[in-house]
């Protein structure tokens, strides 16, 4: 299938070029990471909740205003110098949609409750599109939450997202959503206190480092490491209760002696940036993104026992009146020229096919960067959280979050 007129539009191309030239080195290479990505989003299975609630979808009023907002994570799109977005000024050149880009997602919890009355209402939430990781977007999905999603507008999408990711289990055939990027949560440390580096989970827990800790307030990646490192197969369905306790045990312990000093979402850069921990469980890409802020700074790694894997969406929120301007954005960046130039950014996982070959004529060095385009060695020690019943995701979040509130 062809690939859109995009790549060949002068408008795009001279942005993009812009783009390349202002775009700050964030290279950097995950050492070590046994999972196919054709297990990745079949791993995700399983919905949450009930039957979808009786709100209609906002009409699209695409056509008569041309605005949308994206509401996304930090360290997600590509920068310049100033802070701009090029890959979103070219499609704004292109289309004639404004984008107002909101960085305002630090963890699916937290902007989830956010929004939760005003979407089961199916009110505007104030964005446009999010993104959102998998096992939160099961709960939007079969809440009723998310719109559906037309493939007319989608070619570049059609033709273009990897053949792994096409049929997830809380959205079979892509029909409410596509992934943005995808990445892994491992561990990252100041290279400059540690200079040997962190191998295993278990040394986040030296007594040096007492005070000093951080992890991530999303329980599938902090609580997923911890069991990994006792030997729990975390994408298997061979684990229940008594293991999930025994890595709450262990997280609990760690918050109370005070090992743990922040347990939080995107924000914990901010921790690592002043010093206010050495060490930390952190999401891949963003580390990249740190260090092009403060020098080479912070070393990145999966811990020995493994890391986890995940997937974030767009999704169309039910109140959106814009679905068919972010079905174009959406589509935009599956133009694998595009994903390139973000990918070469954010160093995550990009979704497209052909991007890495896109990524030759950016930047060569790249083509074979593990954050981005990770190989059967990398992915052999990457493991995917497992669906959760709606009784699993009550009780194991309620559980993480009373220990976090002890942080």
């Amino acid at each position: 299938m062809p690939r859109g007129p995009l790549p060949e539009d002068p408008a795009v191309r001279a942005l993009i070029a812009q783009a390349r030239n202002a775009r700050l080195s964030r290279r950097s290479f995950v050492a070590g990471a046994g999972l196919s990505m054709a297990a990745f989003l079949a791993a995700c299975s399983g919905r949450v909740g009930g039957s979808a609630p009786a709100a209609s979808a906002a009409q699209d009023r695409s056509d008569a205003e041309k605005s949308l907002t994206w509401a996304n994570w930090s360290f997600y799109l590509d920068e310049d110098d100033s802070g701009g977005h090029p890959t979103l000024e070219a499609f704004e050149a292109l289309t004639g949609v404004s984008v107002t880009y909101d960085v305002s997602i630090d963890d699916n919890n937290t902007y989830f409750a956010k929004v939760r009355d005003q979407l089961a209402l199916g009110q505007d939430i104030g964005a446009d599109t999010v993104c959102l990781t998998d096992w939160m977007a099961n709960i939007w999905i079969a809440s009723g939450y998310a719109q559906e999603l037309d493939k007319a507008n989608l070619p570049n999408a059609t033709a273009n997202l990897s053949p792994s990711l096409q049929d997830p289990s809380f959205d079979p055939g892509r029909s409410y959503s596509l992934p943005w990027q995808s990445g892994f949560a491992g561990l990252a440390w100041n290279k400059e206190k540690l200079p040997n580096g962190l191998a295993s989970l278990e040394d986040l827990w030296a007594p040096e480092l007492k005070g000093r800790v951080g992890v991530l307030s999303e329980m599938r990646d902090t609580l997923g490491l911890i069991m990994l490192s006792q030997g729990v197969d975390i994408a298997g369905s061979g684990w229940g209760d008594a293991e999930f306790d025994r890595a709450l045990e262990v997280f609990a312990q760690q918050v109370s002696d005070g090992q743990i000093r922040n347990i939080k979402g995107n924000s914990y850069a901010d921790d690592l940036k002043n010093e206010d921990t050495l060490a930390a469980i952190v999401w891949s890409g963003d580390i990249a993104a740190i260090n092009a802020e403060v020098g080479d700074k912070f070393g990145f790694a999966l811990p020995d026992s493994g890391g986890t894997l995940w997937s974030d969406n767009f999704l169309v929120p039910v109140g959106s009146a814009q679905k068919t301007n972010v079905e174009k954005l959406i589509d935009y960046y599956y133009d694998p020229a595009v994903a390139a130039e973000v990918a070469a950014w954010v160093n995550f996982i990009t979704p497209v096919e052909g991007a890495q070959e896109a990524m030759a004529d950016i930047d060569p060095e790249m083509v074979e960067n593990q954050l981005i385009f990770p190989d059967d060695a990398t992915l052999s020690q990457a493991h995917i959280f497992r669906a959760l019943s709606n009784e699993e995701q009550q009780k194991y979040n309620t559980a993480f979050e009373s220990v976090g509130l002890g942080a």
